[in-house]
């Protein structure tokens, strides 16, 4: 059975990961060696049509993922978060959560100050 490529997962990629990483098309299509032309037919999938293997591994890699993120995808399948095991972000989680906790002991802090101004 043959699965028909699905540019549309494609295009929806694309548009996270340039949302993710706060990245335009244009610096997209200047990382990638490709046309901006190219970058926007596949942010937008206007233009489905096939495309040359290096074209969607220069993309895949310009976006920070494996070369052959965008032809699997492409091809349907299911793929694991290529960030997942990222020691970076696994510590960035943990500084965001304390960060999270400094703020709701400080925001209790404030709140016992307060309570003790008031009484004053």
């Amino acid at each position: 059975m043959h699965v028909a490529k699905d540019w549309d997962a494609v295009a929806a990629a694309i548009r996270s990961r340039l949302n993710e990483l706060d990245m335009t098309q244009a610096e997209l299509a200047a990382r990638a060696g490709v046309a901006l032309m190219t970058v926007r037919e596949l942010q937008h999938n206007s233009q489905p049509r096939r495309r040359s293997p290096r074209t969607l591994t220069a993309v895949s890699e310009a976006l920070g993922w494996p070369g052959d993120q965008l032809a699997r995808i492409l091809e349907g399948e299911r793929l694991p978060d290529v960030d997942a095991d990222d020691p970076v972000l696994a510590e960035l989680d943990a500084v965001k959560a304390d960060l999270v906790a400094v703020v709701r002991r400080l925001d209790a802090i404030e709140r016992r100050l307060g309570i003790a101004d008031a009484q004053s």
